[in-house]
């Protein structure tokens, strides 16, 4: 089974050196490193060559989050399982990428992502974001788990998940026109399809961010605008309302129990998430010009205006 590790770039700066440091380290090597960098303009390219990786060079206006990954594909074609990786993640234990890949070998496995743990500057509200969506037992999803998850049973990670090429393939690959959410899209597709997610509690990475308001704003807006424009998973796997409240609930306690203060900044990021989820959800009633400003990736709906 030939591996491919790619990883999208730009401007990585110092947690690129963290990143090569802990992939340097894991005791099972891909055949093949592939970094696409979108003309980063500091190291980023420099010390991924000088780590032996194959760098490919597009323009940072050519991004796309679902069509770069796709790529890979086309520049590696030998690839039987392509794992992704974003350039601030950092590999937390030196078995990491093997335990990840050795659920392939379950062929009914489509694809399959790692545990996320908080950085160690994390901050509670950002600690308990990841600690939520990444517990500590794994699990391999079908669609017999819609029922009991909904729309979580075909959550994700493009921070750290790998792909069976046959089934990334079958399903059409990653898409060229979702804002973001890519990763979901192809597990919602591998799903419907059969095959099963498998989430390997054991594969780790420390990865977290610290978003401020606006930029959490901007983030919710374009996953409501996701699901607008991808109706299709909602109608499959159930909306987004009963894992939202379980998400508040659960983190109420934990900044209860260890960060009291911080729990009015996060009933305000909750509310404000809520409100730019469903403006996103509506996005058809938002005026064009408007969107570029609420969106994280106005990019993307540049790219809309030309198509239309």
């Amino acid at each position: 089974m030939k591996t491919l590790v790619c990883i999208p770039t730009f401007n990585g700066g110092r947690s690129v050196t963290a990143l090569i440091a802990s992939l340097k380290e894991q005791d099972v090597q891909p055949d093949r490193l592939l970094v696409i960098d979108s003309s980063s303009n500091d190291r980023t390219v420099d010390l991924f060559q000088t780590a032996g990786a194959e760098v490919h060079i597009i323009p940072r206006t050519e991004f796309n989050h679902g069509a770069t990954r796709q790529s890979a594909l086309l520049l590696v074609p030998d690839a039987d399982v392509l794992c992704f990786l974003t350039q601030d993640a950092v590999f937390a234990r030196p078995d990491a990428l093997r335990s990840l890949l050795r659920c392939f070998d379950d062929d009914r496995i489509g694809s399959a992502y790692g545990r996320q743990l908080p950085r160690a500057a994390a901050r509670s509200i950002e600690s308990h974001a990841r600690l939520f969506n990444y517990p500590p037992s794994s699990m391999i999803k079908d669609m017999s788990f819609v029922q009991q998850l909904g729309i979580k049973t075909a959550f994700t990670s493009n921070s750290f998940a790998a792909y069976r090429r046959s089934a990334l393939e079958g399903v059409g690959g990653f898409p060229s026109n979702t804002i973001l959410c890519e990763d979901i899209y192809v597990a919602a597709k591998m799903l419907l399809a059969g095959w099963k997610i498998a989430y390997c509690s054991d594969a780790t990475v420390y990865h977290s961010h610290w978003f401020g308001f606006l930029a959490e704003f901007r983030r919710y807006f374009d996953i409501g605008v996701f699901h607008a424009r991808e109706r299709w998973i909602l109608d499959r796997f159930g909306g987004a309302g009963g894992e939202g409240l379980k998400f508040v609930l659960s983190e109420l306690r934990y900044l209860a129990k260890r960060d009291a203060l911080s729990i009015p900044s996060a009933l305000f990021r909750n509310v404000l998430k809520y409100l730019a989820y469903r403006i996103g959800l509506h996005e058809r009633y938002v005026p064009r010009r408007l969107k570029h400003h609420l969106s994280g990736h106005d990019f993307f709906f540049s790219a809309d205006e030309k198509t239309t």
